[in-house]
């Protein structure tokens, strides 16, 4: 059975990271995995939420922190304060299935897992799978695309372009 309390928590939290991510608008902050913690420090009340950014510097942050109050107070709640928190570390690990899915439907290739800090470097060489005919004979373009989380490849087979989400 789930309290008042722990439906309220899975709420708030649903409802931070419902929000598209601002550069890519096919995946959620929480399908991202830069949402890290929301808590309500008074009932019904202050709900403070920490954000880490995809890198440092992220242009993104502000417009993510913004959205997120927006999308708790549609839902009832008076004040909402958006932390940025830098560790630990956001890691392309920290996307979810369901985010690495969607990325891949909307003609993104999405990062390999195990590249978290602590799995070693990740070479420049591994083959990135092209996200529209599955061919792993792609080549790098540009090491940045449209934004500074993605690289421009091409494939080899279908000679479509396509972003790839890089490793973290």
């Amino acid at each position: 059975m789930v309290t008042e309390a722990e439906q309220r928590q899975r709420d708030l939290t649903a409802w931070a990271g419902s929000v598209p991510d601002p550069e890519l608008p096919v995946v959620t902050l929480a399908e991202l995995g830069v949402v890290r913690e929301v808590r309500e420090t008074a009932p019904g009340g202050r709900v403070e939420v920490e954000l880490t950014p995809t890198y440092t510097g992220c242009p993104a942050i502000e417009t993510m922190a913004t959205d997120i109050e927006r999308a708790l107070r549609e839902h009832g709640v008076p004040e909402v304060t958006v932390r940025t928190v830098l560790a630990p570390p956001w890691s392309t690990d920290d996307i979810t299935p369901e985010g690495r899915r969607k990325l891949a439907a909307s003609g993104i290739a999405p990062p390999r897992g195990g590249a978290a800090p602590g799995h070693g470097p990740v070479p420049l060489t591994l083959a990135i799978r092209c996200p529209n005919c599955g061919s792993a004979e792609t080549s790098l373009i540009s090491r940045f695309s449209s934004t500074a989380c993605k690289a421009l490849r091409r494939c080899e087979s279908c000679r479509e372009p396509f972003d790839h989400f890089k490793e973290l």
